[in-house]
């Protein structure tokens, strides 16, 4: 009886732990209907869970580099379309992400960003890098999601970096 309970225990954790928004450090990431989002990653609990909470980890590092103090982000992430594609007719490799450069990686989410309660910036992105396979920095890396998680880390530089003295913050990719 108490195996059971315990199996039934664990496979619910994921599930549970996607449908709460992750708050760390300034910043909220909630995934909306992730099971649905494009890529096949998402399509089963324990992939999906090991794979937000891979993305809620990047979200909280990236907020803490460049978010400035007092700043708070909300962000909801709306759809991933992750780097490469398995390919299930190629039987040797099914299960092996194969990167093209027709299968970038693509990011869809609306964030506000917000100071004091006064609301900074508000917007629905949608971020692509078609040139990603160009960035020697991932081939030869070991780490998951490298090139994903460098379209973020782009993302956070570009809109929330905190500018030189006298000159504006840029807008961030509206792409």
């Amino acid at each position: 009886m108490f195996r059971p309970l315990c199996l039934s225990l664990l496979l619910a954790l994921p599930v549970l732990a996607t449908a709460a928004p992750v708050a760390a450090g300034g910043i909220t990431v909630t995934y909306v209907a992730p099971e649905s989002f494009r890529d096949r990653e998402f399509r089963q609990a324990h992939s999906r869970a090991s794979v937000l909470a891979e993305f809620d980890e990047t979200f909280g590092q990236l907020a803490a580099r460049f978010l400035p103090e007092g700043q708070d982000l909300a962000v909801e992430v709306l759809d991933i379309d992750l780097a490469g594609e398995f390919e299930p007719w190629n039987f040797a490799y099914r299960d092996v992400r194969i990167l093209r450069d027709t299968t970038p990686p693509r990011i869809r989410l609306r964030y506000t960003l917000l100071e004091a309660g006064q609301v900074l910036a508000q917007e629905e992105v949608r971020l692509s890098d078609l040139n990603y396979l160009s960035w020697h920095g991932g081939r030869s890396s070991t780490e998951r999601f490298a090139y994903d998680k460098r379209l973020l880390e782009d993302w956070f530089r570009k809109t929330f970096a905190t500018a030189p003295a006298g000159r504006s913050r840029p807008a961030g990719p509206k792409s």
